[in-house]
């Protein structure tokens, strides 16, 4: 995967959990999830961060939660977290 494209998954997971209402404790969650985007935007040197951004805006609501996901899993985050957003997932392809 190409530093924009992982960047860009980065962006779609901080939408895709901020999404999820019901899950209490999101803020710490989201706060996690930027650290780890202001780390790989300083560390890969990304000037262009703000168009990314933007791409992951457009990006469907079950894109953000498929790349929230992968990045929870890399930031050991709540299986409660990852059950709902899974569910939520599930619910979302049901209506389409």
């Amino acid at each position: 995967m190409n530093t924009y494209n992982e960047l860009k998954m980065y962006y779609g997971a901080y939408l895709g959990v901020m999404s999820m209402d019901s899950y209490k404790t999101k803020e710490y969650v989201l706060d996690t999830v930027q650290k780890e985007i202001d780390k790989f935007i300083e560390k890969n040197n990304m000037y262009y961060h703000d168009e990314v951004l933007e791409e992951a805006k457009k990006q469907s609501l079950i894109t953000d939660l498929q790349d929230s996901l992968i990045v929870l899993k890399r930031i050991n985050a709540s299986l409660e977290l990852v059950i709902m957003i899974k569910e939520k997932v599930r619910e979302l392809s049901k209506e389409k």
